[in-house]
């Protein structure tokens, strides 16, 4: 299948489930059990798979207009020093993600939140944390 027309399908698809979850937010009168959350999940799921694939759309539609700037976008992806600093951010981010999301977690444990919200919250820092021992192992058997 043709990227582009994959890109449309998502962008499609995001628009959808944008639309699924505004309908269930607005007419839902007393939301109970998995009906509380799914339509917000509805709703972030379907503006980042909007947001990411039309941007992708958008990319490959100026690059199909001008080739000399498609080459200069690939030299700059892949150039070192830009992968480098990429590199550098993301890691940065990370390890002020791990502090935040502990707060956060924390901070919902205390207030009381529903325990199964708690618990999705932490499994999800666990699953990161377990990603990056096992990414931190691997690297360190290689170098």
């Amino acid at each position: 299948m043709n990227k582009t027309i994959l890109y449309y399908l998502l962008t499609v698809g995001g628009v959808g489930l944008l639309a699924v979850g505004v309908y269930f937010i607005k007419t839902v009168e007393d939301p109970q059990g998995l009906l509380r959350a799914l339509p917000y999940i509805c709703v972030g799921l379907g503006c980042g798979l909007f947001g990411h694939a039309m941007g992708e759309v958008i990319i490959r539609s100026a690059m199909k207009k001008n080739p000399a700037a498609a080459k200069q976008l690939e030299i700059e992806q892949n150039d070192e020093r830009n992968l480098a600093i990429a590199n550098r951010a993301k890691a940065k981010a990370y390890d002020m993600m791990v502090f935040v999301l502990g707060a956060l977690i924390t901070s919902f444990a205390l207030m009381a939140i529903d325990l199964i919200m708690v618990v999705l919250l932490v499994v999800a820092y666990m699953l990161i944390l377990g990603y990056n021992s096992y990414y931190r192992y691997k690297y360190f058997k290689e170098m």
